[in-house]
C-alpha cells in the first residue's frame, strides 16, 4: 500500500542554536528527501506492506505490534551527513481497520496528515497523536 505523508505547519529554519533544520521521512537510517523547516509544506510517499496484520517496509520501524514511520529531524551536513537532533513517530499498528482496506485498493493510497510544530514553536518530536496527526484513505 502507498502511504502518502503530507506535514504542515514547519517550525522554522532554526532552533535551538541550529541554523538549517530540515525534516526527512527516515528509511533505514537514512533521511529521505529532506525539507527545509521553513518550506510551506513537505510531502512523502512510501510503499509498505500490510501483510497478516503486520506492516513491513524499509522505512517502518519497530518490533511486530508496534509499527511506526519516523519523521526525523536534522541539520543536513557535507558528503551526505545527517545531523539528527529529534524524531517524530507516525504509528501504524492500532490503525482503524476500516482505513486499511480501502487503501489497498488499486490507486488509493493511506494518507497521514501531520502538524509539524508542536506546542511550543519547535520541531515535533516523540508520538505523535490526534489532534497533531489525521489518517485518512485518498484514492486515484
Amino acid at each position: 500500500m502507498r502511504i502518502v505523508v503530507e506535514g504542515r505547519n514547519l517550525p522554522g529554519r532554526s532552533f535551538e542554536g541550529r541554523d538549517d533544520v530540515h525534516v526527512a521521512l527516515q528509511v533505514g537510517r537514512d533521511p529521505e528527501a529532506p525539507v527545509p523547516g521553513d518550506a510551506a509544506s513537505a510531502r512523502w510517499e512510501v510503499e509498505v506492506r500490510h501483510v497478516d496484520g503486520d506492516f513491513r517496509g524499509p522505512a517502518v520501524h519497530g518490533p511486530r505490534g508496534q509499527r511506526f514511520l519516523y519523521l526525523t529531524w536534522g541539520e543536513p551536513g557535507g558528503d551526505g551527513a545527517w545531523e539528527m537532533f529529534r524524531r517524530a513517530k507516525l504509528v501504524l499498528s492500532g490503525l482503524d481497520g476500516s482505513l486499511l482496506e480501502p487503501a489497498e485498493r488499486p490507486g488509493a493510497a493511506l494518507r497521514c496528515t501531520v502538524e509539524l510544530t508542536d506546542e511550543r514553536g519547535g520541531p515535533r518530536c516523540a508520538r505523535v497523536d490526534p489532534p497533531a496527526i489525521a489518517w485518512s484513505v485518498t484514492s486515484g
